[in-house]
């Protein structure tokens, strides 16, 4: 089995170690409804000590969207000196059309998710959307409207669309999401399909590593050797860390607190967290049950 990962009280521990944050916002900052218990406190004295906080969130809406949220659940502005969002990088992508597989879209779109997805595609002079899966040359998916929805909702479309070998774009490469303690499933889900029926996707987002080169650019290129990676799936994460050559500590309460946390204290349980870790292939510097500075009471 894989060695122990450090299990930390917090991250006053290592904070000497590194001088660039890039920290997950959902299941790490918040539950898409409040911020965890210390975790504002945490940001601020880490800006407080001069470390750098890139926020980096798998949200499929773009920057003022997501700082907007994040003023209307608590979370300061002083807790970040920048942020980005895979919703950005796949607005500034589809505007750009800087490489093969975006130059070939074509213009018409079909929307996978929700309007208040819609700034993705806003403001993009030179695509339009349609409401058929026979009248688009691509698929835009930012994910579910209703929590309740499955995978299995979208299967029709999503079977239509592959018929048809439409190119998709995916806005948000999250499988899961925690929401006010709920899990629902994201863009990545439904991606993650449609790839199985044979249809091609563009992923925008964490683990890939063009957004982490982007945060690079925000925090000024930083030494990879000083930059830690802050979040609580493997999936995205922690292998988007190992992409991208740097650090990353685990915050196990996230998406995957139920599976690697000892059912009698509630804690992080080491041996299920080194055993989750060798079957992902990767290993994280060190693991916290939440993103705070130091132990809460």
């Amino acid at each position: 089995m894989t060695d122990s990962i450090p299990i930390l009280d917090g991250i006053a521990a290592i904070h000497d170690r590194y001088d660039a944050y890039i920290v997950d916002l959902w299941g790490v900052v918040h539950d898409g409804v409040t911020p965890y218990p210390g975790v504002v406190d945490c940001l601020q004295r880490l800006r407080g000590e001069g470390k750098q906080v890139c926020l980096l969130s798998n949200a499929p809406r773009r920057i003022g969207s997501v700082t907007q949220r994040l003023a209307q659940i608590g979370v300061p502005e002083d807790c970040w000196d920048a942020i980005l969002s895979s919703g950005e990088a796949a607005h500034l992508a589809l505007a750009a059309r800087d490489d093969d597989f975006h130059q070939a879209l074509g213009e018409r779109f079909l929307h996978l998710g929700p309007d208040r997805d819609s700034d993705v595609y806003e403001g993009i002079d030179d695509i339009y959307r349609v409401d058929a899966v026979a009248d688009a040359e691509f698929v835009l998916n930012t994910g579910i409207d209703d929590p309740e929805e499955r995978v299995e909702d979208h299967a029709p479309l999503l079977q239509a669309a592959a018929a048809r070998k439409l190119p998709m774009i995916c806005a948000n490469p999250d499988i899961v999401v925690i929401v006010g303690g709920r899990m629902q499933i994201c863009a990545g889900a439904l991606a993650q399909h449609y790839e199985t029926l044979g249809g091609p996707v563009f992923y925008h987002g964490k683990p890939h590593p063009p957004v982490y080169r982007r945060c690079f650019d925000l925090l000024g290129r930083p030494d990879p050797a000083r930059v830690l990676a802050i979040g609580d799936s493997f999936h995205t994460d922690m292998a988007g860390a190992a992409a991208a050559g740097i650090d990353g500590l685990f915050v196990v309460g996230g998406i995957h607190g139920a599976e690697l946390s000892d059912a009698a204290t509630g804690r992080p349980d080491g041996h299920k967290l080194a055993a989750a870790a060798e079957r992902h292939g990767l290993r994280p510097a060190a693991a916290v049950d939440r993103l705070v500075w130091d132990e809460l009471p």
